[in-house]
């Protein structure tokens, strides 16, 4: 049981997981920084100062705060669109680096190559003649 452990912690796609959560966990620092450091300022100057959070309903004995809740989902949207915005940026300088590898590919067919195998030998026949 312990050498199906190694084998299974030792396979490539347990160390790729690992290390994505742990990079991942490291840019959601980044990412609540920006949210709450940049975004969040300034939509509450465009909103004028708006705060959800306080807002609550009393009902008997027990506080119900719904503003919480709201300021929760806001937080969120502006966190899942600037991972949008991210995504969207790291997508766009891969697919120009793939697209500068194929340009840089052969796009010759394979019956082209092999008519320019025949033409070059025919060539060094005819000059070693």
């Amino acid at each position: 049981m312990i050498k199906e452990f190694k084998k299974f912690i030792a396979r490539g796609n347990v160390l790729d997981l690992a290390v994505g959560v742990i990079v991942g966990g490291a840019f959601s620092s980044i990412v609540t920084s920006l949210v709450n450091n940049i975004f969040t300022p300034l939509i509450g100057l465009i909103l004028g100062g708006v705060d959800f959070s306080n807002l609550s309903i009393t009902f008997k004995d027990t506080e119900i705060m719904y503003g919480a809740f709201i300021q929760s989902v806001i937080n969120f949207l502006i966190v899942a669109f600037c991972l949008f915005i991210i995504v969207k940026f790291v997508n766009r300088l891969t697919r120009k680096k793939e697209e500068k590898k194929e340009e840089k590919k052969d796009t010759r067919s394979a019956e082209l190559k092999a008519l320019e195998e025949i033409r070059d030998i025919l060539k060094n026949d005819i000059q070693s003649k």
